[in-house]
């Protein structure tokens, strides 16, 4: 399929690695002109030059989507963009007893509002040349609330319901903005995620990583994690042209862990 994607401008945000950088990469091997993001210069720069060298056009922009502040600049130097991905977020096991106003206000302020600030400065041009598209890496933590770490359960179920009101808003236009829920995947920030619980039990690492799906997503229809790219894949879709007639929808690449038909 042509997804049509030559000569788009793509923003990936958190795309120096994991599932962000599988998105990108699959972008620009469409033919999309893609903006990595990431914090740091150094590993921005290296994740735009390994797309270049496999034939894409990547530029890197390095900005702290955190705050304010490093999401005008990254506006500022980004320009026009057809299609933003806000796929930046932070996670961490914490019990809900210890989460701090600290930790919520900071996990809220990446995991959100970096997609609430983008969002609603690139949608007019959008609407304005009508084509765009915005899409939030949710997860299915956000219908699926963790026991381990309620705040970030609760703002990917934030960025559901941001998703959905984006599409409301721009109801008849050629933009279409939808959520993709991904479930366990093998990424560098999971395998961290993953040591840190086996520390936090006292039980093997190794052990435990190979059992975690199995043992902490039991409902897993394919009992393993998912790679990135299987993730990229959807997403990539979702922002070509054969997509259109999908807007306002959260559509899950799980492995079949949300128990339901709906």
């Amino acid at each position: 399929m042509d997804l049509r994607l030559d000569g788009k401008r793509a923003l990936v945000t958190g795309s120096t690695a994991g599932i962000g950088y599988a998105i990108a990469e699959g972008l620009a091997r469409e033919g999309a002109n893609v903006i990595v993001n990431g914090r740091n210069e150094e590993r921005v720069a290296e994740a735009a030059r390994r797309i270049v060298e496999g034939g894409g056009a990547a530029i890197g922009i390095a900005a702290d989507l955190g705050t304010a502040d490093g999401a005008a600049r990254l506006l500022k130097e980004a320009g026009d963009v057809d299609i933003l991905v806000n796929n930046v977020g932070i996670f961490a096991p914490v019990p809900f007893a210890e989460i701090t106003d600290a930790e919520w206000q900071e996990i809220f302020d990446v995991n959100v509002m970096s997609g609430v600030r983008l969002s609603r400065a690139l949608l007019p041009g959008m609407v304005a040349r009508n084509w765009g598209r915005i899409i939030f890496i949710s997860s299915e933590s956000g219908v699926q609330t963790p026991q381990e770490m309620v705040h970030y359960g609760v703002t990917k179920t934030a960025q559901l319901a941001l998703s959905r009101g984006i599409a409301e808003s721009v109801a008849g236009t050629g933009v279409t903005s939808n959520a993709v829920l991904p479930g366990p995947t093998r990424s560098e920030g999971v395998e961290a995620f993953v040591d840190r619980l086996a520390d936090d039990q006292g039980v093997d690492k190794g052990s435990f990583k190979d059992d975690f799906v199995k043992t902490m997503r039991p409902s897993s229809l394919i009992g393993r994690f998912a790679e990135t790219e299987e993730v990229a894949n959807l997403v990539v879709f979702l922002c070509g042209e054969g997509s259109s007639a999908i807007t306002g929808a959260s559509l899950r690449v799980d492995g079949g862990v949300v128990r339901s038909i709906i």
